[in-house]
């Protein structure tokens, strides 16, 4: 606690993170906390788990008024996220009478307006803030403190005309505080015209690096459900979780892991709010231990122990990439991300391996897979596991074992592009069976 007490924290914030088990702050807090308590506007930039809750919460709890109207103003992505934040800040002011609202969509205005009428912190989504400022059952005339959290996501998510109409409801004479896993243009540019000679702080990712294995298996577009199923039913430890790129493959991939008795939830925007809040409740509780998901649907979760990450699909680039695999190998424990790179990824893949930092080794597939039925709803079995969401592309690729990049075979007028599933519900997909499968290997 010593060091958290050389943060110059209010004692009552202290108390609560002492009885709470925090036993020492991470780089995230301990850079920017000292900052947020000056009154600075702070930009802090570190991936999703760092702790960048506590560091906020923690410089604007003591200074709220009770009874004042809402003071404070976070800005997230997602209902999940949203839910996050406000459970932690509670946690952080339990020995203070703030009240603390969440509100988001996909559940009813009216109990939110009640709550908002007595809250002196809201969390909230772009979209139902602007709800509640359309019908004035918010008003931001007294917010002394804006923070847009996981910034980066809220404008890939197409928020950023939302949040700068937000920015421009409040008053001008305010603390502003970003946090975001990266720093992209967008993102820039909202702190360059919103915020005051802002503090830049900026932490590796929240992954120790030396006990992440890091693999991937390149496979025929049929083999790849039939893998991950063999691969599963093999490692029964831990917490799992396996990332699609889509809603529709989120979806086929948990019901035909159930079909062949694994017990998997999925979790996607597409869902509603009960939905998503017993998935989570599942998970957490460990009645299900592998939860498949989107990007857009986990960023921000809060998952702890999680042992295994596995792309089923291949995100579009390495800081997607290491948004995914930071959930394993967290507070000194060991975890592994496994890729299954079938023909469609390869664009993507080749994406993720031009950053050097990333080691990851190619595996040969067991011999003894399975190939295995997918079922799609109202349509047909086939064998395999290829389902995608996009067009097909002819000619291999290959990179260096270890992902130092590379390059493609075949003829470049043989390339086409495959853009299929980058956002989340973007395009709804077809199945196809076996495809001709490219290379990665040594050059």
């Amino acid at each position: 606690m010593e060091k958290f007490r050389k943060l110059k924290i209010s004692g009552k914030i202290l108390k609560a993170i002492e009885s709470s088990g925090y036993k020492e702050p991470t780089e995230i807090q301990e850079k920017t906390i000292p900052s947020i308590i000056e009154g600075k506007d702070v930009i802090g930039s570190s991936a999703t788990g760092s702790g960048k809750t506590f560091a906020f919460g923690s410089g604007i709890i003591d200074k709220i008024i009770v009874g004042m109207g809402v003071q404070a103003l976070i800005l997230t992505p997602t209902r999940e996220l949203a839910n996050q934040i406000s459970k932690h800040l509670k946690i952080f002011a339990q020995h203070y009478d703030i009240n603390i609202t969440e509100v988001y969509g996909g559940v009813g205005m009216e109990p939110q307006v009640r709550a908002i009428s007595h809250s002196e912190i809201v969390v909230g989504t772009p979209g139902r803030i602007l709800d509640h400022i359309g019908r004035r059952s918010l008003n931001l005339g007294k917010v002394r403190f804006l923070i847009l959290d996981e910034a980066d996501r809220m404008l890939e998510m197409g928020f950023i005309e939302d949040v700068e109409k937000i920015i421009n409801e409040c008053p001008k004479e305010r603390q502003t505080l970003l946090f975001s896993a990266t720093i992209p243009l967008d993102v820039q540019k909202i702190a360059r015209k919103y915020m005051k000679n802002p503090i830049n702080i900026e932490v590796d990712a929240y992954v120790d690096p030396s006990k992440l294995y890091q693999i991937y298996y390149d496979l025929g577009s049929s083999s790849k459900f039939s893998l991950l199923v063999h691969l599963l039913k093999k490692e029964k430890s831990g917490l799992v979780m396996v990332f699609c790129n889509t809603r529709r493959n989120t979806d086929v991939v948990a019901k035909n892991l159930i079909r062949y008795g694994i017990n998997a939830l999925a979790i996607h925007g597409g869902l509603s709010q009960n939905q998503r809040d017993n998935v989570m409740k599942a998970f957490h509780s460990q009645r299900a231990l592998i939860l498949v998901c989107t990007d857009v649907a986990a960023r921000g979760l809060d998952i702890k122990g999680v042992s295994h990450i596995y792309n089923y699909d291949t995100p579009k680039n390495s800081t997607d990439y290491i948004h995914r695999i930071g959930r394993t190998a967290r507070a000194g424990k060991k975890g592994i991300a496994v890729s299954l790179v079938a023909q469609r990824d390869y664009d993507n893949f080749r994406e993720v391996c031009k950053n050097p930092d990333l080691n990851i080794e190619k595996v040969e597939v067991p011999k003894d897979v399975e190939i295995l039925e997918v079922s799609f709803v109202g349509r047909s079995s086939f064998r395999g596991g290829g389902f995608r969401d996009g067009g097909m592309r002819r000619g291999g690729f290959r990179g260096r074992q270890g992902g130092q990049g590379g390059g493609f075979g075949g003829r470049r007028d043989d390339r086409r592009s495959f853009r299929g599933g980058d956002r989340e519900g973007q395009r709804s997909g077809r199945s196809y069976g076996q495809s001709s499968r490219g290379s990665f290997g040594r050059r």
